[in-house]
């Protein structure tokens, strides 16, 4: 198959890998909420029903072009499989965690951390790419010069130090973090939610989500690779943060997710409750990966009452968010 631009399809017939359809989309394959996938390709990465896609050639049978609206490490993965898959195929393992240390800072092969983390950086302007202002056609450009770089970050990521060499190392201090019990982990099943509890003078450089976007702290890796929980609750001196992960947005296929619940409504309980200088925010419900923060003032909730505020929140609240609900 052939890659071209979102904004350059002008109507042919193409098939839309990781993001939404447009004028002439034929076939639409996404974890993305409202567009169910074939069943026949279901899984929890796009990158993933890409490569099972060669599988089922009568689904895009004749289809001969193919484009995303955004660019990510899924969506670099899943196009890569279907244009290039004699580089693809062989690397299927590496690029699959590719995708998955992308959109869900998780990992097993810390290649794919490291190739995930110089795909960031070409999206974010780290590298020496020139990027155009407009974002359809910075895509444009980051597709058409990292799909051609694939094959040799699989092969060796080395000489890309450069890119992911600073990440790496916030990396393995937070995993060292984790792994010495500096940091400390409790989960609360019934809620999927993990509270981690962080002293103040660990890691705090943070790591990339996504393409180009970063997260202060721990490495999101290193806290996502600890516990399977995806409500991620953390707490740094009087400072306190609720993620919902992004395993929620999506239409996750290998397990069932609980549903998210609104931050919103929780920030106002806290902020309700609150004495001290924190000024408690949250964002939308709708969000890739909705933030409840305390803000820059030390708040005067102790940290038991803050967990089980946020618990009871999550026990109570109705779910508000459902991925499986077709658009339209």
């Amino acid at each position: 198959m052939q890659f071209v631009p979102y904004h350059q399809l002008d109507g042919r017939p193409h098939l839309v890998l990781d993001g939404s359809p447009t004028g002439g989309t034929v076939l639409c394959v996404t974890h993305w909420p409202g567009y169910p996938p074939p069943r026949a390709v279901a899984a929890d990465l796009s990158a993933q029903m890409a490569f099972l896609l060669r599988d089922h050639p009568d689904l895009w049978a004749g289809v001969e072009l193919v484009s995303n609206n955004h660019f990510d490490q899924d969506g670099t993965v899943a196009i890569h499989a279907l244009v290039d898959p004699a580089s693809a195929v062989p690397n299927r393992a590496l690029l699959e965690d590719v995708a998955a240390a992308g959109d869900f800072a998780v990992y097993r092969d810390r290649r794919a951390a490291r190739i995930s983390m110089v795909l960031s950086a070409f999206a974010d302007g780290r590298s020496n790419l020139a990027l155009p202002d407009d974002y359809p056609g910075r895509c444009a450009v980051l597709y058409t010069e990292v799909l051609g770089r694939l094959h040799e970050l699989c092969a060796d990521v080395e000489p890309y130090r450069e890119l992911w060499g600073d990440e790496d190392a916030t990396l393995t201090a937070s995993e060292a973090a984790i792994d010495g019990s500096a940091v400390s982990i409790t989960e609360h099943a019934d809620v999927d939610l993990a509270v981690v509890d962080v002293p103040p003078d660990a890691p705090s450089a943070g790591g990339h989500r996504f393409g180009g976007d970063w997260e202060p702290g721990l490495h999101p890796m290193a806290v996502h690779n600890a516990t399977d929980r995806l409500v991620v609750a953390t707490i740094r001196g009087r400072g306190y943060q609720v993620e919902e992960r992004y395993e929620t947005w999506v239409q996750l296929q290998s397990r069932p997710a609980r549903r998210r619940r609104d931050l919103l409504a929780l920030a106002a309980r806290l902020q309700d409750e609150e004495r001290g200088d924190a000024v408690w925010t949250a964002t939308p419900v709708s969000g890739l990966v909705p933030m409840l923060r305390s803000g820059e003032g030390d708040s005067s909730i102790e940290r038991d009452r803050f967990v089980a505020i946020v618990a009871a929140h999550l026990r109570t609240a109705p779910p508000a968010w459902d991925p499986f609900t077709p658009v339209g």
